[in-house]
């Protein structure tokens, strides 16, 4: 599920070379930055369109054909999308001269956006009316960004390994007596750190598990070191050791899921501790058409455009009202399901603001050991 991720990797490479790479984005903004497509609309004088930045490839398309498109018919306003790296984005921001209006990423590179470049308009909540009627949760409502969808980081694993056993939570895929065969973790190319999955195997409570307990969690991790096979690095590589049986679980990204059942792969999902983080929109700061940036922001975050975006793509929406505009399998087969999401926790993005340089070095090295 890479394209919902929104560019993590992205960012981490971009970021540090923002102010050297000045320069270089002025040209890059005079022939557009990665991909761009354009929805057409009626057309009209200025102020009839709205620049988006979004990571493209499948999940570029479910919004065109969920968001972007309807927006259009519905109010004549042409949207053109970027595919633009963060640190020209961020770079343009700098100069004064954003190529896009709104951005879609996530919500923890919106708060990157903020402390490290002020880079994001503080919005006025007031101009996005369907806050209230959506019902977004509260914690996904910040200064400068939206919350709008979310994926979830959780346990994979064979149906035909255990002899009918099914793994019930991060403790059985620690219990590798139990549930022979081998493991998959992520590698910090491929997500944050699974700190959390390791400390709830040793049985902290989900509720508990903030600020994480970063020695207590390696100690944990280095017990399944040895049955780590392979570090995934982007969404598909999971399901590619569980279908080859390299492995016997993995920890995945939920939506990857249900593609390997409809191949004929037999696995399954465990949602208990998965992991949630969430994407979002932002405008940036010093955007040309902020007027149409909060109208397709307000569009976009409507219960029934986020219920369209999940049957395009497997992103869980943040208005718990979207999944009642789902028949029941579509409603069920997302993690955000009414009767899924207790399940699961919400990554504490400030703590990994401050913590993820030290954790990523720290697991690299107890990867390579």
């Amino acid at each position: 599920m890479k394209d919902a991720r929104i560019d993590r990797r992205l960012f981490l490479r971009g970021i540090g070379g923002v102010t050297a790479g000045v320069a270089a984005a002025t040209a890059l903004s005079a022939c557009g930055t990665g991909t761009s497509r354009s929805v057409a609309g009626s057309g009209g004088k200025g102020g009839k369109t709205v620049v988006v930045r979004d990571s493209g490839g499948s999940y570029g398309a479910a919004l065109q054909k969920a968001i972007y498109t309807p927006f259009t018919q519905e109010t004549g306003i042409s949207v053109k999308v970027l595919n633009l790296d963060d640190a020209p984005l961020l770079a343009q921001i700098k100069q004064g001269r954003p190529q896009c209006d709104l951005i879609n990423n996530s919500m923890m590179s919106h708060t990157k956006y903020v402390k490290q470049d002020d880079a994001l308009e503080t919005l006025d909540h007031d101009r996005i009316k369907s806050l209230n009627s959506a019902k977004i949760p509260e914690n996904q409502i910040t200064d400068h960004a939206i919350g709008y969808g979310f994926y979830g980081q959780c346990i994979a694993y064979r149906t035909d390994a255990f002899g009918g056993r099914k793994p019930e939570s991060w403790a059985d895929f620690w219990d590798t007596k139990a549930f022979q065969g081998g493991r998959s973790m992520c590698s910090p190319d491929g997500d944050l750190p699974e700190l959390e999955f390791a400390l709830l195997a040793d049985g902290v409570p989900m509720d508990k598990l903030y600020p994480l307990d970063v020695d207590r969690a390696f100690k944990v991790l280095t017990r399944l070191r040895s049955d780590i096979k392979k570090f995934w690095d982007s969404g598909p590589l999971p399901g590619v050791l569980l279908s080859r049986q390299e492995v016997t679980m993995s920890t995945v990204w939920d939506g990857r899921i249900a593609d390997l059942q409809k191949q004929g792969v037999p696995v399954e999902r465990q949602l208990n501790g998965m992991r949630r983080q969430f994407s979002g929109y932002a405008i940036a700061k010093g955007a040309a058409n902020v007027d149409n940036a909060y109208k397709l922001m307000d569009f976009s975050l409507r219960a029934e455009s986020q219920a369209a975006l999940a049957k395009a793509f497997p992103l869980n929406p943040a208005s718990p009202l979207a999944y009642a505009k789902l028949t029941e399998a579509e409603r069920n087969a997302l993690a955000g399901a009414p009767k899924y999401y207790d399940k699961g926790f919400d990554a504490d993005i400030d703590w990994w603001l401050k913590n993820e340089s030290a954790v990523t070095k720290r697991w690299l090295e107890w990867a390579r050991g």
